[in-house]
């Protein structure tokens, strides 16, 4: 299913996309990574911005 970009809310910003490439990109640019990294991240942690950030930061270390 595709992101309908016209309702933006909350879940909307707490949320990546992982079939928007541009969401993909997005992200991989703000933390400094690359598309493939964060790819893996929403297949092991899921869709929340939040627990890929934190996943993604606590692999760097």
């Amino acid at each position: 299913m595709t992101d309908n970009k016209n309702q933006k809310d909350a879940r909307d910003r707490n949320q990546v996309a992982g079939g928007e490439s541009y969401e993909v990109d997005y992200i991989a640019k703000e933390l400094g990574v690359s598309r493939q990294e964060v790819e893996a991240a929403i297949e092991k942690v899921g869709n929340s911005r939040e627990e890929i950030t934190e996943y993604l930061k606590n692999k760097k270390k």
